[in-house]
């Protein structure tokens, strides 16, 4: 049974991994940066594509490794394969203990890396892609508020500004109607020139800190049923590799 499970879903990791890591390349290769490699240190914010790559080949090697270790009974992979899975399951208990005890630094972690993000927002179009989602989804604009895209080269809210944009914000940002069937990407065009009494009336004056800080007492059961889920997945294929390897040390050892 730890055999057959083990290569089964194993598997399936592998073959998981490596569409992941075939998206992130595409990816990747339609903004050009397989061609110029310098693009990479242009940019300033968070790039997806590294954590689509990255989150890939982690599922690639220990799928690879569970399954050829299962199939070839090979101590070592599953050795490799129940001790890197209990290490990922170490560092995961590890980050929801201190980001419970470390909230408000978390918090301005968060709001920081929001902040760096915003300023190189029309620098990757994935990135780019990232934040208007989050702030559709989450019907908020900016970090703590909408002027925080003075921030970004093009929407910074300045006389000298000679960016169209100057004194906007990003489609993302505008109330939603559900009337249009066409998407209006200049709805935020010189929304920030007026007061900021009427900006309710265009865009979403909360910003997506506060509105994640809403979200999740509201789906906290859904967050943690997630993480269950995934804990006990981790501890069955550590469990079942273990138990595989104590096996196949039994017999080696009533063999010779």
């Amino acid at each position: 049974v730890s055999k057959e499970f083990l290569k089964l879903s194993q598997a399936n990791k592998a073959l998981a991994g490596a569409a992941f890591i075939a998206i992130g390349f595409w990816a990747w290769s339609e903004k050009g940066v397989l061609l110029d490699l310098t693009q990479v240190t242009r940019l300033h914010g968070f790039d997806p594509v590294w954590l689509v790559l990255a989150v890939g080949a982690i599922t690639f090697i220990l799928g690879f490794a569970g399954c050829v270790g299962a199939l070839r009974e090979n101590i070592c992979l599953l050795k490799f394969f129940s001790g890197v899975i209990g290490f990922i399951f170490f560092l995961e208990l590890t980050a929801a203990v201190l980001a419970f005890v470390f909230q408000d630094n978390v918090r301005e972690w968060i709001n920081d890396f929001f902040l760096s993000n915003v300023k190189a927002y029309r620098e990757d179009i994935d990135l780019q892609n990232l934040i208007d989602s989050l702030q559709k989804m989450n019907h908020c604009c900016g970090a703590k508020e909408p002027d925080d895209w003075n921030l970004n080269l093009y929407f910074n809210c300045t006389v000298n500004n000679p960016s169209r944009e100057s004194c906007g914000v990003p489609f993302s940002c505008c109330l939603s109607d559900p009337a249009d069937t066409v998407l209006n990407t200049q709805c935020g065009y010189d929304v920030r020139n007026g007061p900021k009494g009427v900006w309710s009336n265009a865009i979403y004056v909360k910003g997506c800190i506060p509105a994640l800080e809403e979200w999740l007492p509201r789906n906290i059961y859904i967050i943690a049923g997630v993480f269950i889920v995934i804990s006990v997945l981790q501890m069955m294929g550590i469990f079942f590799a273990r138990t595989l390897i104590g096996d196949i040390e039994k017999v080696r050892f009533n063999y010779y």
